[in-house]
């Protein structure tokens, strides 16, 4: 194993302290391993949190600040954060209008989020949830009861966050976030694994000739192993079952997405990024925003996911809003 850490039982520590430092005028980070956006709480502005397993940055400590999360709670890598983060993630950012957790359909984030909104209720806090399950590529996992949360996570808290920051309230703000868990559809694969500092040797083994078409972001295995091919007939593999999932349909716009896993230059995310939107074109979709780059990752494995999203006039607003956290910021 080779990788720029001290010791493996130090990792996270250390990266949110260097990220505690690194973007001291956006956020701060308190025990226990919370980050929160620097000015939070603020009154009568619903809070939205979201969290999960490190290994998967800049989701999620580096999407809080201004129009997007108010907080965030980083487990141990690929492990759940616990209610005691959740909570003091929530107490932190409660302005007194709600808070909504937006959570990614893995089970122990799920187990995890809900206990901690009964503890938050029964302090008086109003929490709502979102569960984010996006993932065409499987319907059951190793970590999940149904699709996976993916990609589509990042679009939900921009397009939740810049509503809250307009002043939206709870109960919009949570159904803004169900609309676009309903209007959105992801997938990936692998061409590598990667390796789990604690664990020092790769999650999976995979053959120099081979590649994992749907791929979960902790290295679950996906529909199937392939020999490798060219990065059209990938994208091609990734973008049909997505587009005929929903179905999007001729006509539609759509914001398209093209992820790194955290090994993939931005050079090669390209490539698929035209593929994708030849296929786009060829099916009469439009592409009305785009966003390309490793934005929810796998530590060092190398290679993508699309995620789809089907925009309206609200969506495309929301998403072109002012942001400005570590990771994603425009309009500032």
């Amino acid at each position: 194993m080779k990788k720029l850490i001290n010791l493996p039982d130090n990792v996270v520590d250390e990266a949110l302290a260097g990220m505690a430092r690194a973007h001291a005028d956006l956020i701060r980070v308190e025990s226990p391993n919370i980050v929160v956006r620097k000015d939070a709480p603020r009154q009568g502005k619903v809070g939205v949190i979201s969290g999960g397993g490190s290994g998967h940055e800049p989701m999620h400590g580096g999407f809080v600040g201004r129009g997007m999360l108010d907080a965030a709670c980083p487990g141990a890598v690929f492990t759940s954060p616990v209610p005691d983060q959740m909570l003091a993630a929530t107490q932190a950012v409660d302005g007194g209008a709600g808070v909504l957790h937006i959570v990614k359909n893995y089970t122990g984030d799920i187990m995890n989020f809900e206990l901690a909104a009964e503890l938050a209720r029964a302090e008086g806090i109003d929490v709502e949830a979102v569960v984010i399950a996006d993932d065409v590529a499987v319907k059951d996992s190793l970590y999940t009861a149904g699709r996976r949360g993916v990609g589509g996570t990042v679009l939900a808290e921009k397009i939740v966050g810049a509503a809250a920051e307009e002043g939206a309230d709870l109960a919009t703000v949570k159904a803004l976030c169900e609309k676009v868990q309903d209007n959105v559809r992801s997938m990936g694969m692998a061409l590598t694994s990667c390796t789990v500092p604690a664990a020092g040797k790769p999650t999976f083994d995979i053959g120099d000739d081979e590649m994992e078409i749907g791929i979960g972001i902790h290295g679950e295995p996906g529909r199937e192993r392939r020999k490798l091919a060219p990065a059209d007939e990938i994208t091609e593999a990734l973008a049909t079952p997505i587009l005929d999932d929903l179905p999007f349909q001729s006509g539609d716009r759509v914001l398209a997405f093209v992820n790194g896993m955290g090994g993939t230059p931005l050079l090669e995310l390209y490539v698929v990024y035209r593929k994708l939107a030849e296929i786009l074109d060829g099916r009469g979709v439009t592409i009305a925003r785009s966003l390309v780059g490793n934005y929810i990752t796998s530590l060092e494995m190398a290679g993508c996911s699309i995620t789809l999203l089907k925009l309206d006039d609200e969506l495309t607003r929301l998403w072109d809003a002012p942001v400005n956290t570590p990771a994603l910021r425009w309009g500032v």
